[in-house]
Order: C-alpha cells, then structure tokens, then sequence
C-alpha cells in the first residue's frame, strides 16, 4: 500500500493519556475503550479491560490506540454516536479529576477525555468520506 492509499488514523493518544495507559495495562493487562453517545459518564470515552465490554453490530471499531512501551488498545464507538463525530479525528487526553466509576482510571485521579478536531479533506479523502 502507498502512503497516498493509506487511510488516515481515526484515534491517537497524548503523551500523558500514554503514560496513565502503561500503568494501568501494567495492573490490568489488554485494554479497550468504549465511547458512547449518553450523557453524563456516558459521553466520556471508558477504559476497560479488554473484551469486558462487549460489543457488536452497534459499536464501530475506529482504530487502536498505539504509542512506546503499551499494546495496541483498540478504540470503539457507538454507531449512532459515530454518526456524529465520523468526520473528526479523536485525540485520547488525560485531565485532573475522577473518572467514571466504571472506568478503570477512576481511582487514579486522572480522567480520560476525547479533544477533537475536523478531518482534512486529505484525510476524508481516504477514508472515503468525500
């Protein structure tokens, strides 16, 4: 495949978002993360160990978050949410406070959150979204 036939990442990570997922992959082994389209905790992006949550013909798998020294942590979305966010790319961040209680940065004192920005017509292009 050439770079000009390659699709465009839908999900990345920060450095910090990076960091917290070494430590939790070191307690906790494979990770996944859910983003659903409810409100509350339901909004926030959800890390879980991997296949805990399961999904199905409702969720979309939008790419695996990769970075220096943690697995591939695959990155799922709610399809009625992708719906809306199908042409931006997700950056996984980190922020001060207390995450869901299902989440398992919760007790770290650190939250997961989701920066996005708009896709270029270069990278909507790829994807076929033009």
């Amino acid at each position: 495949m050439t770079q000009a036939s390659r699709q465009a990442p839908r999900v990345g990570l920060t450095g910090a978002a990076a960091d917290l997922l070494r430590t939790l992959q070191s307690e906790y082994g494979p990770l996944m993360f859910h983003q659903s389209g409810g409100c509350c905790d339901g909004s926030a992006p959800m890390c879980y160990p991997a296949g805990e949550f399961l999904t199905g013909d409702s969720d979309i798998h939008l790419g695996d978050l990769e970075a220096d020294g943690i697995d591939p942590v695959p990155f799922w979305m709610a399809r009625d949410q992708y719906a809306y966010w199908r042409h931006t790319h997700l950056t996984v961040d980190t922020v001060p406070g207390r995450g869901s209680g299902f989440s398992l940065e919760a007790p770290t004192g650190l939250r997961f959150l989701i920066r996005s920005r708009l896709l270029t017509d270069e990278e909507l292009a790829s994807l076929g979204l033009l």
